[in-house]
């Protein structure tokens, strides 16, 4: 990859997600950047998940999700209750927090989410380390008023990392020199 690939490349922009899924009458979330919409009749969106994300095999099995929007005022400590523990390993809905359940039965968080949407997934698209899971919105609504917090929100004002299983995550890429 050459350095002005690697430019361009961080140039596409992400809003951050709370994605959550069920199976088994069991519950889990992760932070995603990739949920796009890519129609408007009918509402389709898409999310890119990592195969080795224990949430994965959540929206594998149920063939639905919810995505909350984040805002700007999330902080750091929320972003790593579901962005950098596995749910294999903790209970991301164990402690306190606002989710409810609606349409498609996943949990909804609106703790710092200024909306959601719920869909159910039609397609799936491998994408070698991830799916792409294409999926028709059947719900959604406005929690408050605020601005989204972007990924680059997130890596410039809350100095926050790309995990190994971030689509965006280059790891120790070695780049020559311009």
């Amino acid at each position: 990859m050459t350095v002005e690939l690697y430019k361009s490349i961080r140039l596409i922009s992400y809003g951050l997600f709370v994605l959550c899924s069920k199976k088994e009458g069991k519950y889990n979330g992760l932070i995603v950047n990739t949920v796009f919409q890519i129609s408007s009749n009918p509402q389709m969106i898409a999310v890119s998940i990592a195969k080795d994300n224990y949430t994965h095999e959540f929206v594998t099995h149920s063939k639905v999700f919810t995505a909350s929007v984040l805002s700007e005022e999330t902080p750091m400590k929320f972003i790593g209750r579901f962005g950098f523990r596995s749910g294999k390993d903790y209970d991301k809905f164990k402690d306190p927090i606002h989710c409810e359940i609606f349409i498609t039965g996943a949990p909804i968080v609106y703790d710092y989410s200024l909306g959601f949407l719920e869909a159910v997934v039609k397609d799936t698209v491998d994408c070698g380390t991830h799916t792409l899971f294409v999926a028709k919105v059947v719900g959604g609504k406005i929690i408050q008023n605020g601005t989204p917090l972007t990924y680059a929100f997130y890596k410039t004002h809350l100095k926050g990392k790309e995990p190994k299983n971030a689509p965006t995550y280059f790891g120790e890429l070695e780049l020559p020199t311009d």
